[in-house]
């Protein structure tokens, strides 16, 4: 099977039981995405295909053949040798700048998860706390700190570092346009 990862593609051989999760770290050793709790509770997981996020714990790698699967590696302009600050997609830099990590473990499906969120947000996708007044607007949907963080609820960390990512996210955010 062929995979594209991060705009490189891969031609792989598989068994068909394969997650996309144990693809991407235990076959082409893209070990940014972690394995958390292997039962699409954590986030840990998250990756970027076609653009959407998802839990690559729970979905078979041979289902992505032809998508494009984004990894936290593949953010990063650049990405095929030592990236510099430069070279950071924003919502890493962001996430450096307000010190959104504590041990780390969980930050590479936050920081795939929160690119989603923008891209979610600026197509006008709602989510349960979007008020009612956004709705059936064909606009943009405001990330708001409660927007934030019901959007980033299914990535969990357990350091705690909630109030520095939702920071980094409202900082991107904003550069892009789309607060409150």
């Amino acid at each position: 099977m062929s995979l594209n990862i991060n705009g490189k593609p891969y031609a792989l051989s598989l068994e068909p039981r394969v997650t996309l999760l144990d693809a991407l770290r235990e076959v082409l050793g893209l070990t940014g995405t972690k394995k958390g709790c292997d039962r699409g509770q954590c986030g840990a997981c998250t990756v970027l295909v076609n653009g959407r996020r998802i839990n690559s714990c729970l979905t078979l790698a041979i289902m992505h053949e032809g998508d494009a699967v984004t990894t936290v590696e593949g953010l990063a302009h650049g990405h095929d040798g030592v990236i510099d600050r430069a070279a950071l997609h924003p919502m890493q830099a962001a996430f450096l700048e307000h010190d959104a990590f504590q041990c780390g473990y969980c930050t590479p499906g936050q920081i795939c998860s929160a690119v989603a969120v923008l891209d979610e947000a600026r197509r006008g996708m709602p989510s349960t706390v979007t008020r009612p007044a956004a709705l059936g607007n064909d606009g943009p949907v405001a990330l708001t700190e409660d927007e934030i963080r019901e959007r980033m609820s299914g990535n969990l960390c357990r350091c705690g570092a909630y109030p520095n990512i939702v920071a980094a996210v409202r900082v991107v955010a904003a550069k892009s346009g789309n607060t409150v």
